[in-house]
Order: structure tokens, then sequence, then C-alpha cells
């Protein structure tokens, strides 16, 4: 299992951002850690990644030799400068996904904190399959992670990019008919490989496919770092 190294404050601290209570008290910062602190033992971080050609394509880019095709305007933009792609899946794991679900029937309000955790958490597992992935194609420069639902990146996408890095075989994730990742706390991406360093294009709520309903942007807030 790759080791990834768990900063439980900072895992508190981003599910607190992500609940849209950042600067909570003392009664519920101390109730994300000790969250944070538990669902480090259920935890079986894991990911895969697969390298293509890019190409642009009518209506975006496409990685031939997987036959994926990427629409819509955020995949041109972000690999417009590259010459290959990564796709990665990175997932917790079925036994941390069935730990919220035993949370969830346990208590709710235990089970919202425990749920923002698991998200802060499978973003840290992708932060350290990145490092790998830059080391691994070093000199290359990578571009910010998109992922399918985000900007105008179809969901839909992640059937078959899950079946290109053969995430079921290699990591047991499967995509459900309405394009959900099961087990629960797993992320796919794409990553752009340039011959050139990439500037953060991705950041920010103009991109976020949860702009519309996001409890942050109403209250004036944005979870960016």
């Amino acid at each position: 299992m790759p080791a990834v190294n768990w900063d439980e404050e900072r895992i508190a601290a981003e599910a607190l951002r992500y609940l849209g209570a950042a600067g909570a008290g003392p009664e519920l910062t101390a109730q994300a850690c000790r969250a944070a602190r538990e669902l480090q033992a259920w935890a079986e971080p894991r990911w895969a990644f697969r390298l293509d050609r890019v190409l642009p394509a009518a209506g975006g880019m496409t990685l031939p030799n997987m036959n994926l095709a990427l629409p819509g305007e955020l995949a041109s933009r972000m690999l417009g400068d590259c010459e290959k792609a990564v796709l990665l899946v990175c997932t917790l794991g079925a036994r941390f996904a069935a730990r919220l679900r035993q949370l969830a029937a346990r208590s709710m309000a235990e089970a919202v904190v425990a749920d923002a955790c698991g998200s802060a958490m499978v973003e840290a597992a992708c932060d350290r399959a990145e490092e790998e992935i830059a080391a691994r194609y070093a000199p290359l420069h990578l571009t910010d992670r998109f992922s399918p639902g985000y900007g105008d990146l179809p969901l839909h996408v992640q059937a078959p990019l899950t079946a290109a890095v053969e995430a079921e075989k290699l990591l047991g994730v499967t995509v459900t008919d309405s394009f959900l990742l099961n087990p629960a706390k797993t992320v796919t991406a794409v990553i752009g490989l340039s011959q050139r360093p990439q500037p953060a294009r991705v950041r920010g709520c103009a991109h976020c496919n949860l702009r519309e309903s996001c409890r942050l942007r109403r209250k004036g807030e944005s979870c960016a770092v």
C-alpha cells in the first residue's frame, strides 16, 4: 500500500472548509480531528495511472491509444500545450467506504464530518500519486489535475477512463449506471504533461461543477487554497 503522510490537523481543517465551517469552534474542530485520526486505520490508499499521447480532436482532445475522447473546452485548454497525458484513478478502498456506511447508520452528524474527512483524505492521496507521476515522467511538467464532472468535461467520461486504466482489475473500482464511482472516496483525474511549466488553470469557483449549489459560495467564501 503506498505511503501517504496523513496530517490529521490539515485533513480536519480541509473537512471543515468542505462543510462551510472553516474557523469552527473547538468542539467541532476536535470532532473533525478525532474523525481524521480514526479513519486513518480504515484507509487503504491505492492508485493506478496510464500514459498516452494527446491530440486535438473535434470539440476537445483525444488519447488515441486508449480510444478515449475528452470533449469540451476545459480539456482543450488544459491539454492544448501538452504532448502526453496521464489518466489517474485513486481510491481509499472498500474498507473505508464500509466504515463510512457504519458511521452513517450510527450517527448522521458524525457521518457528515467523517465523509468530509474522507474527501480531504482522498485528495491527499491524489497529491501523493501526483508526486509519483511527476517523478516518473520528469522533466515533463504537469498541469493541474481535472476530473469528469468538472467544468464542461462530462461525467460519463468516468466509465471509459476507468476502463482505460483497468481500475476494476487493479483497484476494485467500478462505475455505476449514473456514473458514480464505487467504492466511495474514489477519484478519477486527467493530468497533462508538457515540455514547459504550466500555469494553474482550473482553480476557483468558475471551473467547479458544484458552483451553483455550493454552500461556501452562498456565504461568499471559497474552498480554494
